[in-house]
């Protein structure tokens, strides 16, 4: 059978879908029911699949501290929304998974900008995945973008490394979690290691503006409708 290859903005959509399907679950499914098991399998390829192509990003962009600046500013854009569906509070210590991203691409930016040797840019990085756990995937979407930044000229590295925090993300996931279910829908995330090795052609896609500005209104909109629905059913 003759594998697809897609782009970066197809897989972007889907997993925007995947995501979807994720927060879905989380609001209205129950997690140890066949359907939020599958649904939270398929939500497992969003967090990593971003900090992948937020590592392509890092290194294909022109303008890093622009880059960084969009990060940030969807970060906090994301901050109440993320907030309300988590907790249906706000302001909360809750923020979403582009403040963990916006530190990922501040911790590849300090590993290949910071003076002073890897001591002090290693204690930037530490830092860094300290912030991290207010946020969405905290430490893991961190790590793999910085990782797929510094292996950027050695593909098998990229993906090793990848795959080997990937196994980390899963172990804490299960064991955190402490049910059975998280074992089989936590298995998504080893899919992202295959479609990044297989399926991902490395071409761009399109480069309209909607395709590239997509992604940053999704993210919080999503979150606000379905934020707005459990304050409906709760409040």
């Amino acid at each position: 059978m003759r594998i697809p290859h897609l782009n970066r903005t197809t897989i972007k959509y889907i997993v925007a879908a995947a995501m979807l399907s994720d927060h879905i679950a989380w609001a209205f499914v129950p997690t140890r029911s066949a359907a939020g098991i599958i649904m939270h399998f398929i939500g497992r390829l969003a967090g990593p699949t971003m900090a992948f192509f937020l590592a392509e990003g890092y290194l294909h962009t022109k303008n890093k501290k622009k880059y960084a600046a969009r990060l940030g500013l969807f970060a906090l854009i994301s901050w109440v929304p993320f907030s309300l569906f988590e907790t249906l509070r706000w302001p909360t210590a809750h923020f979403g998974v582009i403040y963990t991203l916006f530190l990922g691409f501040l911790a590849a930016w300090a590993w290949e900008e910071l003076p002073g040797g890897n001591r002090v840019k290693g204690l930037a990085v530490t830092i860094l995945c300290g912030l991290s756990v207010f946020g969405d995937w905290p430490v893991f979407d961190v790590l793999w973008p910085l990782f797929l930044v510094i292996y950027k000229d050695d593909k098998k590295a990229r993906l090793t490394s990848f795959a080997i925090i990937c196994i980390f993300a899963y172990l804490y996931a299960v064991v955190f979690s402490r049910m059975w279910q998280a074992a089989i829908y936590n298995l998504g995330l080893f899919v992202v290691a295959a479609v990044a090795a297989f399926v991902y052609d490395g071409s761009p896609g399109s480069r309209r503006p909607f395709h590239k500005w997509f992604f940053y209104v999704f993210y919080p909109a999503h979150l606000a409708v379905l934020a707005a629905i459990l304050i409906h059913i709760y409040r």
